[in-house]
């Protein structure tokens, strides 16, 4: 199973999207940068590639005798994760032609998924980049039955290329589903956007489609379950089908939840979101930095220079974690981070700009700044997490 996922903005950090201003969590070990996409693979894959030798073996048993028959199963799980590759691949590659930033493709145990930093700005880009994957294995597929029709394979080889080609023709035909988070879904968001011209309209919709897929998976396992021949495949089948159901409505979830944090982007405003800030300079005991903090109604405190120029910023944490007793003796310098120009910003920054300037810059806290460069305040990612939490 297979499926692109755009990031959505400030979405806070969980399955699937980072926070705003969080640096993205690696997802697996590298491997490897193709036309300049990271690639990792989740450890959950060696998992499943076990697994899949071991189910696959009992039928590469019957052309060629053990221990080869192993090595022939393992070959075919990483042929079939090469094609999971080659689909996520084609969703990344769609997604740099037409201008959106990838993040990364990560191989997992349900498949792959490929991080797309932004959304597309067009039905027509959403549909090309949805669709390229499944497309993708619909050719590998097509390729597979040609390779058997015209070519003198081997046995070993012969069942390898039917193996893959049923794979192939199987997972893309399951990603053109019609529910998130599958492509399927995406195209269905595509659709309803271009009739609708409101995207927040094709988003819910495929994912309550999403929803009821998920469903129809489970259901389908159950069925298969109890009319099974009893040799246990069937209620492996069944474990199978609750991962994938569970798997389509968590992301089913997320993105009616995605929707949701999308209303709120255009209401979120710096101004509106920032804290008083207490100017003091590195000297100042960061008690008495403190004290004024507090005698001016102020929720942070910026480190200037004797000019008045600002040079740092002093985390909420760095003065929670230093006792009272020892705060008269340490000046406030020394808890001060260091700005740079990325985490200054201006004050009138609001909505999609806003976020996309605090995820170019990840941090904890951002100096807000007037047009001739006056202080405003400080802008703290907790306080816009819990903006978009609607708390």
């Amino acid at each position: 199973m297979t499926n692109s996922a755009p990031s959505a903005p400030g979405t806070p950090a969980g399955n699937g999207p980072d926070g705003p201003g969080q640096p993205p969590r690696s997802p697996g070990i590298p491997f490897g940068r193709p036309f300049g996409v990271p690639v990792y693979v989740s450890p959950s894959w060696f998992v499943v590639a076990a697994v899949i030798t071991l189910l696959f073996e009992s039928q590469v048993r019957d052309v060629i005798a053990q221990p080869g028959s192993y090595a022939v199963a393992f070959t075919y799980a990483v042929l079939l994760y090469g094609s999971v590759f080659v689909h996520e691949l084609s969703h990344a590659v769609t997604a740099r032609a037409l201008g959106l930033p990838v993040r990364s493709v990560t191989l997992h145990i349900l498949g792959g998924e490929t991080a797309i930093e932004r959304e597309s700005p067009t039905p027509r880009h959403e549909f090309l980049i949805a669709f390229a994957g499944p497309l993708t294995n619909l050719v590998l597929a097509g390729l597979g039955i040609l390779a058997h029709l015209l070519l003198p394979l081997p046995p070993v080889a012969l069942l390898l290329v039917d193996a893959l080609t049923f794979a192939n023709l199987l997972v893309g035909l399951f990603n053109l589903l019609p529910g998130l988070p599958l492509d399927g879904g995406r195209v269905v968001r595509a659709a309803v956007w271009k009739i609708t011209g409101r995207p927040r309209d094709g988003g819910v919709a495929a994912a309550w489609i999403g929803r009821g897929v998920a469903l129809l998976c489970l259901l389908g396992g159950a069925v298969l379950a109890t009319t099974g021949t009893g040799d246990g495949i069937g209620w492996l089948t069944l474990i199978w089908s609750a991962l994938i159901a569970s798997f389509i409505w968590v992301g089913a979830t997320q993105a009616l939840r995605a929707e949701h944090v999308r209303d709120r982007i255009p209401r979120l405003n710096a101004r509106a979101l920032a804290r008083r800030a207490a100017l003091v300079t590195a000297d100042v005991p960061l008690a008495e930095a403190v004290r004024r903090a507090q005698a001016d109604h102020a929720g942070a405190i910026v480190v200037t220079d004797h000019d008045g120029n600002p040079r740092g910023i002093v985390s909420e944490q760095a003065v929670t974690a230093t006792p009272e007793h020892r705060r008269p003796w340490i000046p406030t310098g020394d808890l001060a981070r260091t700005l740079d120009a990325d985490r200054t910003l201006p004050a009138d920054l609001a909505g999609d700009t806003l976020i996309d300037a605090l995820r170019r810059a990840p941090a904890a806290e951002y100096l807000l700044t007037e047009p001739d460069g006056t202080v405003y305040g400080v802008l703290v990612l907790t306080d816009v997490d819990r903006a978009f939490a609607g708390r």
